[in-house]
């Protein structure tokens, strides 16, 4: 039903009109005129009649008062961020885990949604909890009225408080155990369920620099992977299960060393999860002698990746082995192949795998050729600051004249290595199985690069160490949540980008507006991939929520 204008005889009537359907056409039927259009507008008739039916019709007083630039009584909130993680916060464990270690602390406000809160900032923009305080007053997060930038701080500090003395038996030496410990402990417990043991483990570090006057036992200087040499750091190491799942973090003083982490971790994810059978999936930089002798002595198996250009047994032996390699035609979960040759080599009582992978060796040939290229340039115009280039040092050799030319030995020596990688291993498993668990490690390492972009939780100001491990164990809660969605997503076969689901998050927004005492709540449209992944995650919208399209 709406109002409609007719010009006749030069003038301008309006009727009301409604659209019927006869004879399978669709007509519009008058229902009353209105009269000439000059006399109902002085009259106020259409006026009265509006506001009439804006007694029955709410979504059109909200979309008028908007139109009139009256937005008094009006809220709005962004609500597709604390549905969709809060089911999933909910589901996967963490709400309750943490409700129930907080039983008898008697904190004065909620901490559980603190922690949430912060949470959920970190999957949405990261950054310190200074923005957080601000970030959540825009988001309809149940629970957290009255929660300041102080209760943030101290919800950091319980997440990182040390355990009494009798609860530090499992501790590693570079750090103590602490209420995280006991969180990631029982989430584990809560979906033991999904997988009979934790016979893989992967695990990668970064590093973190912060700020303040915290870190009295975290901080120290060391090798920075956020260029960031003139803080102090500290070195944070994430354990994921074969499946990608997030098992839990570590965190060790900014100068500790990767390869002498591996063995004490292990140690402690035994005692913690109470595993048995573990098979340690690693790369180069987690490894050294004494590393493969720790885990042989306590009878663990290892597939780890070799050092092919620096190992002489590997260089000089495993690689001049000439036996032929097998051919093996591998299919990723997406459907595209990859073409493999695969040999296993004994050395020394040692087994090594080696792979060729020609897809890498023609990407490593072009990457060289190109760089070879750039090198000649460079050469033309002067060496001077040839030899400081890492990229271009190792192809140039000194002449006689103390110049520096490119060294054709050295670029063939390099092909070499082209699609190479070598493992060394002790598992009783067969070349390609050894094979495809690697290349489960290189595809986790698309997850590490999801959860360090999460552990950006740079800038890090807190004034203790235990608010310092809080804050970034945050981040490893907010990779927890991540995964839940990863793997729901998979399972509804979406594989929709990160980007666009934190923007079609942020889009679903409920309205309020106050009008003559009278409450009324509308959202805006779902749209883009929210109502995928609200369906992936089981989530319906309140039904007491109407939809409108404010713009």
């Amino acid at each position: 039903m709406f109002v409609r204008e007719k010009r006749i005889a030069g003038h301008a009537y309006l009727y009301l009109v409604e659209s019927v359907r006869e004879d399978g056409r669709t007509k519009q039927r008058i229902i009353k005129n209105l009269g000439r259009k000059e006399a109902v507008l002085a009259s106020g008739e259409l006026e009265r009649l509006a506001v009439s039916i804006g007694r029955y019709a709410e979504r059109a007083i909200v979309l008028s008062q908007l139109e009139a630039g009256n937005p008094e009584g009006l809220t709005c909130k962004r609500i597709g961020p604390p549905l969709l993680f809060g089911r999933l916060w909910q589901e996967t464990g963490c709400a309750a885990v943490i409700t129930d270690l907080l039983a008898g602390r008697g904190f004065e406000f909620a901490v559980e949604r603190a922690v949430f809160a912060t949470v959920l900032h970190r999957i949405m923009v990261s950054g310190a909890d200074r923005a957080c305080e601000k970030w959540m007053a825009d988001y309809d997060i149940p629970g957290i009225e009255g929660l300041a930038l102080h209760h943030l701080y101290r919800a950091m500090a319980w997440l990182g408080e040390e355990l009494p003395a009798e609860q530090q038996k499992d501790a590693t030496p570079f750090a103590p155990r602490t209420i995280k410990d006991l969180i990631e402990e029982r989430l584990f417990e809560h979906r033991r369920d999904l997988f009979s043991e934790l016979s893989v483990v992967f695990m990668d570090t970064t590093s973190l620099s912060f700020t303040g006057a915290g870190g009295a036992t975290l901080g120290a200087r060391g090798y920075s992977k956020d260029h960031r040499p003139d803080l102090m750091q500290m070195i944070l190491g994430v354990v994921i299960d074969a499946q990608g799942r997030p098992i839990c973090s570590e965190m060790w003083p900014g100068n500790t060393a990767d390869v002498s982490v591996l063995v004490p971790v292990i140690d402690r994810l035994r005692a913690r999860f109470a595993i048995g059978r573990v098979c340690v999936v690693a790369d180069r930089g987690m490894i050294s002698a004494a590393t493969i002798a720790a885990l042989e002595e306590r009878g663990l198996e290892y597939l780890l990746g070799a050092r092919e250009r620096t190992d002489s047994l590997v260089r000089h032996v495993v690689l001049e082995d000439t036996r032929p390699f097998t051919p093996l035609c591998v299919r990723r979960a997406g459907g595209e192949e990859t073409q493999l040759f695969v040999k296993e080599v004994m050395a020394e009582r040692r087994r090594y795998i080696v792979c060729r992978n020609e897809a890498e060796a023609a990407k490593d040939a072009s990457d060289r050729a190109a760089v070879i290229a750039a090198l000649d340039q460079q050469l033309r115009r002067g060496d001077k600051a040839m030899i400081g280039n890492s990229a271009y040092r190792r192809f140039l050799r000194l002449t006689a004249k103390h110049a520096f030319e490119i060294d054709p030995g050295k670029v063939a020596d390099e092909a070499r290595f082209d699609g190479i990688f070598v493992l060394r291993t002790n598992a009783r498993i067969t070349p390609l199985q050894a094979v495809l668990r690697y290349r489960d490690l290189i595809q986790v390492e698309a997850l590490f690069k999801t959860a360090k972009s999460l552990m950006r939780t740079r800038p890090i100001y807190h004034s203790s160490d235990a608010a310092i491990r809080g804050h970034v164990f945050c981040s490893f809660l907010a990779l927890i949540l991540r995964k839940e969605l990863d793997t729901r997503c998979r399972k509804a076969g979406l594989q929709p980008e990160w980007g666009d689901v934190l923007r079609d998050l942020d889009r679903l927004q409920e309205v309020e507006i106050d009008k003559a005492g009278r409450r009324m709540r509308l959202r805006t449209p779902c749209t883009g991939i929210a109502g995928p992944l609200f369906k992936a995650a089981h989530i319906a919208l309140p039904a007491n929520i109407q939809e409108a399209s404010i713009s």
